[in-house]
């Protein structure tokens, strides 16, 4: 019972230190927080060899632990990777400011003007797995939009998210602002998530980023609001107007370019009218790089090449060369079958037919919609962000890629001359 209140404590100290500097943070000027946010990406190319060194260390301990291919791609940092953090948080601070941007603006007709004007969350905690690249993008964004946040890094990314944390804190203290406008929680276990979660009255926002066993851990746990950025069950749909070589090649990008990412897909639709001409070419052009699951019309056409697809199949997240391959009845089959084993986070359709294209965009609500695209497309740097926090899956006031403007929200600025209700 001690040392359960004695780790209480201490994330709360942390959670308190985090609220001293969101307060220092918000009250800073655009230029001042531009300053640190170049401070830090010039720390990160100095920190290079620290974070080489931390990041091997982790990658030695996570290859003894049998961790599979796809997450130690995340987990991995090179040369070429350190060098994309630095650029990424450059790219922050030369994006356009967000915290005083007038959103809506009005006069009332009895004469009141009633503006919307974006304000910093306050204090963002940030809960994630394997990816040492969210302990600097989060930094950064929150950093820009004058929020402070509380990171928490998984285990197997601890000694990078340090390393990359004192280059964090070498640009903050550059530039006079406090180190504690982005801190590491401490302690590792799982429980010192429940007990920040739990700080309903020092944190703002909390963000879960990764599998989903973490995502239900947070919500079961939370007090504080919760934008859940889920997995990532992604789909292509290939309509009976598609280019064929459009579409095969639009489908080996968004499974094979880097399949252990969350924008990958894992599923793929294929309409009748298009599947004696598509399937075999698609089994010729991914085998055997990648593993295919498919229903029976799929192994018919494919014959051994493919192995029989369940219902889990369906709603699986692989983040690995598994594709999972399905031969549907046109466009009101695909989009209920994104709507029954789809996870909200990014779906595309390959057509000519431009009418079933734009229906395609309205009916499907998932929070990135491609058209004639990957869904590798799906990434706040590929969609002007400059950086990302995560992909929401939640519908609440971010949805799909969040930037800075994300962890931010208006409030209304009512100026009058007198006026009273009557």
């Amino acid at each position: 019972m001690t040392e359960e209140i004695e780790r209480a404590r201490l994330i709360r100290g942390v959670a308190q230190a985090a609220r001293t500097a969101a307060r220092t943070v918000a009250k800073a000027t655009a230029q001042h927080r531009n300053r640190a946010l170049t401070a830090i990406s010039e720390a990160i190319y100095r920190h290079r060899a620290a974070i080489l060194a931390a990041n091997a260390r982790d990658m030695a301990a996570a290859r003894d632990a049998g961790t599979t291919a796809a997450l130690l791609d995340r987990l991995l940092l090179d040369d070429k990777r350190i060098t994309g953090l630095a650029r990424a948080v450059a790219d922050i601070a030369a994006a356009p400011e967000v915290i005083g941007r007038i959103d809506r603006s009005e006069t009332r007709p009895n004469g009141l003007e009633v503006q919307r004007v974006r304000i910093p969350l306050g204090v963002v905690a940030m809960i994630y797995e394997a990816r040492p690249n969210v302990t600097t993008d989060a930094a950064a964004l929150c950093l820009k939009a004058g929020n402070a946040c509380i990171l928490r890094g998984g285990r197997e990314a601890l000694e990078s998210n340090r390393a990359l944390l004192a280059a964090v804190h070498d640009g903050l203290v550059t530039a006079r602002l406090p180190a504690e406008t982005a801190q590491l929680v401490p302690v590792t276990d799982r429980e010192a998530i429940a007990d920040l979660v739990k700080l309903d009255d020092l944190i703002d926002l909390c963000i879960p980023r990764g599998g989903e066993g973490l995502i239900r851990y947070v919500t079961d746990h939370a007090r504080v609001p919760v934008v859940k950025h889920y997995k990532g069950v992604c789909h292509v749909y290939v309509h009976a107007a598609a280019d064929v070589e459009l579409a095969l090649a639009i489908i080996e990008n968004a499974k094979v370019q880097r399949p252990g990412v969350c924008n990958a897909i894992e599923t793929v639709l294929i309409d009748r009218a298009i599947a004696r001409k598509l399937v075999p070419r698609l089994i010729a052009r991914l085998t055997p790089t990648v593993e295919l699951r498919g229903d029976d019309t799929v192994r018919a056409l494919g014959g051994d090449a493919v192995r029989p697809a369940t219902e889990d199949d369906w709603y699986a997240e692989y983040l690995d060369l598994i594709l999972a391959v399905r031969v549907i009845d046109g466009l009101d089959a695909a989009i209920a079958h994104i709507e029954q084993y789809g996870s909200s986070h990014t779906e595309a359709i390959i057509t000519k037919d431009r009418d079933i294209a734009e229906r395609f965009v309205r009916e499907v609500n998932s929070s990135t919609v491609l058209i004639n695209a990957s869904t590798r497309f799906a990434d706040g740097g590929e969609l002007g962000l400059g950086a990302e926090i995560g992909i929401s899956t939640t519908r609440l006031h971010a949805y799909g890629p969040m930037g800075a403007e994300g962890l931010t929200i208006t409030k209304f600025v009512v100026r009058g001359t007198g006026q009273i209700r009557s």
